[in-house]
């Protein structure tokens, strides 16, 4: 989180264009996709841990190559290189690490399980940019990216302590024929791809963070900057510290659809904030809806996946809810450039508000998804491109 936020006030440090910030973070987009698609196929054939391991010690060395750019090169073409090693580094540990959960926690568990994992991410969320903040103020960007090699290192130190989770005898050699189980598993299934869809949706139109830097130039500097990209975690931590009623919730699709909604008006909010206060307390609620969205997605996920195909699906996972900030960041960054920087946000606040009707007007099994119900067998999806014969019948048993 140190990173994320020093990153793009660098790259606004040394052009002074938002757009440039959101072009920073689109390079991020196709790396990122590629290496969750990889990322889940591995994830289902190979020891999770080990991948992980391997994923973070290059995290750690990009936060070196930051750093040396820091102290001496200052080119921003090292921050566009690293931005997009990293986001191939992170597409592939993530499945991995999403996989991990359902080898650790029971079924009825999920919920919990969601709303812990949400805590510690959103602790950092918090945490992070705020250190970040200070770090950049008193010793400069340097210093924030160093801090981020010393948390890589404590990473690598505490998955060396965990025990090995080897795959099971039968899992699928990774292969495009396992890809393309995993498309057919996400295909046969409405509720779950609509998940994915409508999060895509959400942060395509309402991701403003690449014009963060311009508004903390407006209202105060490196110091507001941290608090912008640290509001949203305040919201965040907020619902996941009274999230006991989730384990109560069996609408589970209605409470996604509903929270992309109030994302979308805290957005339109924080676009029309007049000072710091306010625009904090946008993003805190922009951030509590994005929880309860998360929650619930998690969960649906988490309780309907089969183990044998949850690291191809974390990955698809992945790419709804990482895809959509690059390209959401660069849409952001293209219509402050045309529009200015407030009708920008405001117009994407509205705009996830159409995009949440026409996802669950498109696959209204999203909105009707009952938790209780039971889950039926995905319905048989046509060829994929590259099958020489239909589905397999026995691949999403």
């Amino acid at each position: 989180m140190i990173t994320y936020v020093a990153l793009p006030y660098q790259a606004y440090q040394l052009t002074r264009s938002s757009l440039m910030v959101g072009l920073l973070s689109a390079a991020e987009l196709v790396p990122v996709v590629a290496a969750a698609m990889l990322g889940g196929v591995l994830a289902d054939a190979v020891d999770r841990r080990l991948l992980v391991r391997l994923t973070e010690g290059g995290l750690a060395a990009g936060s070196l190559v930051l750093t040396a750019n820091a102290l001496a090169w200052r080119q921003v073409w090292v921050l566009f290189a690293v931005a997009a090693a990293t986001a191939a580094l992170a597409g592939l540990q993530r499945p991995s690490l999403d996989a991990l959960v359902t080898r650790l926690v029971a079924r009825a568990d999920m919920p919990a399980a969601a709303a812990l994992n949400g805590l510690q991410a959103n602790t950092g969320a918090i945490a992070g940019p705020m250190v970040a903040g200070g770090l950049i103020a008193a010793g400069g960007l340097a210093a924030g990216y160093a801090v981020d090699v010393a948390s890589c290192g404590v990473a690598l130190l505490l998955f060396a302590l965990m025990r090995a989770t080897p795959p099971p005898p039968e899992a699928a050699r990774p292969s495009l024929a396992s890809l393309r189980e995993g498309f057919r598993y996400a295909r046969g299934r409405p509720e779950l791809l609509g998940s994915y869809v409508i999060d895509l949706a959400a942060m395509f139109f309402g991701a403003p963070f690449a014009l963060f830097p311009a508004f903390a130039a407006r209202l105060g500097g490196p110091g507001v900057l941290g608090l912008l990209y640290a509001a949203p975690g305040l919201g965040t931590v907020a619902v996941n510290l009274t999230s006991g009623w989730t384990r109560r919730g069996r609408r589970h699709g209605r409470a996604i659809v509903l929270a992309v909604c109030g994302w979308g008006v805290a957005i339109a909010a924080f676009g029309v904030a007049a000072n710091v206060a306010e625009a904090v307390a946008a993003l805190a609620a922009a951030g509590a809806a994005d929880m309860v969205s998360g929650l619930f997605r998690m969960t649906l996920w988490n309780q309907t996946v089969p183990d044998a195909l949850r690291g191809r699906l974390a990955g698809l996972e992945m790419v709804s809810y990482t895809a959509g900030e690059p390209l959401g960041n660069l849409e952001s960054g293209v219509a402050a450039a045309l529009a200015g920087i407030r009708a920008a946000v405001v117009a994407g606040g509205l705009a996830c508000l159409l995009g949440a009707a026409a996802v669950t007007a498109a696959l209204p099994a999203l909105w009707r998804y009952d938790a209780a119900a039971p889950v039926a067998a995905p319905v048989p999806a046509l060829p994929l491109p590259g099958d020489t014969a239909g589905p397999d019948p026995g691949a999403t048993a």
